[in-house]
């Protein structure tokens, strides 16, 4: 389920004004903020978002603007599906 238009994307605040003070674009910023919607004056940065264990270094797009930043950065590591040979 989507977020209330009345109420607008969420976003963290920290994060973002994290992303204006640094003029580096080489900069890479942690966060925990999964749950972060990604918004345009993000694009071209690298955030490193916490997975739960280490933080994934993930390479922001236009493509992945109005995502969240948790869908970049997985928390299971997928070994293989169930058979036979399992």
């Amino acid at each position: 389920m989507s977020r209330s238009l009345k109420k607008g994307p969420y976003y963290d605040e920290k994060l973002y004004q994290k992303l204006a003070k640094t003029k580096d674009t080489n900069a890479q910023i942690k966060t925990w903020s999964r749950s972060s919607t990604i918004m345009p004056e993000a694009v071209g940065r690298t955030i490193l978002v916490h997975n739960g264990r280490t933080h994934i270094p993930v390479l922001i797009t236009e493509e992945k603007v109005g995502h969240k930043l948790g869908e970049f950065a997985h928390t299971h590591t997928f070994k293989k599906h169930g058979g036979k040979n399992a």
